[in-house]
């Protein structure tokens, strides 16, 4: 079963960085999608950055998500030096 996310913090790169409730952290980008309707308005610094966790994933303003499975499958861990999950860095308003 995926796991939830419990927190994100957006990137000035239109990267997340995820971490789920099971500890794991992990590294989204979501540039790919910004050229694909209907998020291409996340283009828009202001708005990216307004990302929030809401019934497991990630949303912004005016209903627009990620599915959990596509956040999940197409991102990739975060570790630190030894090879563990590394913490979120502080979420910048």
């Amino acid at each position: 079963m995926l796991s939830d996310v419990v927190r994100v913090v957006p990137n000035p790169d239109f990267t997340l960085e995820l971490e789920y409730a099971n500890g794991e952290r992990r590294h989204f980008d979501v540039t790919p999608l910004l050229s694909v309707r209907p998020w291409t308005v996340l283009g828009a610094w202001p708005l990216f950055r307004r990302v929030r966790v809401q019934y497991g994933t990630v949303t912004w303003p005016d209903n627009l998500d990620i599915a959990p499975e596509t956040l999940y499958d197409c991102s990739t861990p975060i570790e630190n030096d030894l090879g563990k999950s590394a913490p979120l860095r502080p979420q910048h308003r």
